[in-house]
């Protein structure tokens, strides 16, 4: 009888730890398709692909003045 009630005990919590589990995960994957956390998802993209662009531009400019140091337009 000791046995079947250890093991109904150690069922329970292993249960109730695992719906506590999932519930988290769920939880969080939701998070993520809900309008507010797509479009910050979208914004961090939008943020990286511009961030990237503007690093190719510069390192093609600098590419095609030669490396020089020559600047040309308004002086500061």
């Amino acid at each position: 009888m000791l046995k079947r009630a250890r093991w109904l005990t150690t069922g329970a919590a292993v249960g109730f730890g695992g719906s506590l589990w999932l519930q988290r995960k769920l939880r969080i994957a939701a998070s993520r398709y809900r309008p507010v956390g797509v479009a910050g998802a979208a914004a961090s993209r939008a943020r990286e692909a511009l961030e990237e662009g503007r690093a190719a531009m510069k390192e093609r400019e600098a590419e095609l003045r030669g490396d020089t140091g020559k600047r040309r337009g308004p002086r500061s």
